[in-house]
């Protein structure tokens, strides 16, 4: 099977999280298409028959051209088996409230568009404090303070579920196939 992995990300976490999906699909004997959905790329080439999506969230949103690509493929989306890993380190939290706001991102995402993918996965991303400037790196930290998150600005912090991660791309293929 040939199945897109499409990704948006804005400091390289969900890239990473997208290259993890790819390779377990690989590893499982498939064929992964590698595509970051905000570069106008094209990926018809090769015919997806599957498509796993993965974006993060900041500020409450998806990145824009994200949820255009979204919008512009739902019809094709929609006709074949689909997932959707939504990246937040809301969901990580130790507050369940705060669990539960990242667990309902993907819902205006998906209401507006009228995405139905089969699965969505929720995924812990990264502070990548090396990559902010000077007012980001202070806020964030203030933040993770607060969330009693690492606050060592001297380097990143990965939260990302990397098994949790796995098995749920063996789930979408598993569910695929039948």
């Amino acid at each position: 099977m040939i199945i897109l992995v499409g990704y948006a990300t804005v400091e390289g976490q969900t890239r990473k999280i997208a290259d993890a999906v790819a390779a377990a699909i690989e590893k499982a004997g498939h064929r992964a298409l590698l595509l970051d959905v905000t570069s106008g790329g094209e990926y018809a080439v090769a015919h997806p028959e599957a498509a796993i999506l993965c974006a993060p969230v900041h500020a409450a949103r998806y990145p824009a051209a994200f949820a255009s690509f979204v919008g512009q493929e739902v019809s094709w989306l929609n006709s074949v088996p689909s997932a959707f890993v939504s990246v937040s380190l809301l969901i990580r939290s130790e507050f369940e409230e705060e669990q539960e706001e990242a667990r309902q991102y993907p819902d205006a995402l998906l209401a507006e568009s009228g995405w139905r993918p089969g699965l969505v996965h929720h995924a812990a991303g990264a502070l990548r404090y090396t990559e902010y400037d000077f007012f980001k790196r202070w806020i964030i930290r203030r933040m993770a303070e607060y969330e009693n998150a690492p606050t060592d600005v001297s380097r990143d912090h990965e939260f990302t579920d990397w098994q949790a991660l796995s098995a749920f791309v063996q789930a979408f293929l598993d569910e695929a196939k039948a």
